[in-house]
């Protein structure tokens, strides 16, 4: 595996550990918030990142304590273990793209790497390799590529397009050819932050199918050619609050 130090990365390994085996685990660090900000704001613009980084403070702080127990209750009904990821197999490799992720990677020569929670992956570690990597997003692509797939399925009244994709990467953002796709439905008191488990939840059989298609070289992908595809970002305060009063989406 590949992945960031987010909960989302020990549902993952320990969902699907007891039917594939994984070798290692290349921990990646996040780039500094400051040059994450600058990146932004050259892309989005200063209002409405300023916009976002309200949302992330006040919004999803508020939610997260006014939904503690619904959120351990989802865990719960969805099966996910966050358990501690088994440190004999865990390697440190700082930033994604670092010449130690590059190093490491072509020491270990995988057949197939996992991808959980990290930046975007440069051209020069995709091309260390001949491994296939292949990356679970919480959405359903191309029409949801980017962040909070889910939720923005559901802002948009598209609520068949809640899911989850398992693909594979290339140099593009999401826009890799589709291994497999699933959805699902929440229930009425859901919020952003149960949204994700649900996703994770159904991207364990997929990752596991995937690995076993894999070993019996069944394994085939394909792009959706009549599909709309967008790049979504962190929903704003002001888009947040709209989604909510006008549509019920919490």
């Amino acid at each position: 595996m590949l992945a960031g130090k987010g909960v989302s990365t020990n549902y993952i390994y320990n969902g699907i550990t007891s039917e594939v085996n994984i070798e290692k685990i290349l921990i990646t660090q996040s780039s500094s918030t400051k040059k994450m900000l600058k990146r932004r704001i050259k892309r989005l613009g200063f209002l409405t990142v300023f916009n976002q980084l309200i949302f992330q403070v006040f919004i999803t702080r508020t939610i997260k304590v006014f939904s503690k127990n619904l959120y351990k209750k989802r865990i719960k009904d969805l099966k996910l273990n966050s358990n501690p990821l088994p440190k004999e197999k865990i390697i440190e490799v700082g930033l994604v793209n670092s010449e130690l992720t590059k190093k490491t990677i072509k020491n270990l020569d995988p057949d197939v790497i996992i991808v959980n929670g990290t930046a975007i992956i440069g051209k020069k570690i995709l091309e260390c390799t001949n491994a296939l990597f292949i990356n679970t997003h919480v959405g359903i692509t191309p029409q949801y590529r980017g962040v909070h797939g889910g939720y923005w399925a559901l802002r948009k009244n598209d609520k068949e397009n809640f899911g989850v994709t398992v693909h594979k990467i290339d140099k593009g953002i999401d826009t890799g050819e589709i291994i497999g796709q699933a959805t699902t439905s929440i229930k009425k008191n859901d919020n952003f932050l149960t949204y994700p488990l649900y996703q994770y939840a159904l991207a364990l059989p997929l990752l596991t199918k995937t690995i076993q298609d894999i070993k019996e070289e069944k394994f085939i992908s394909y792009k959706k050619e009549d599909a709309k595809s967008h790049l979504y970002y962190h929903p704003t305060f002001t888009q947040y609050l709209y989604g909510w009063i006008k549509y019920g989406i919490k």
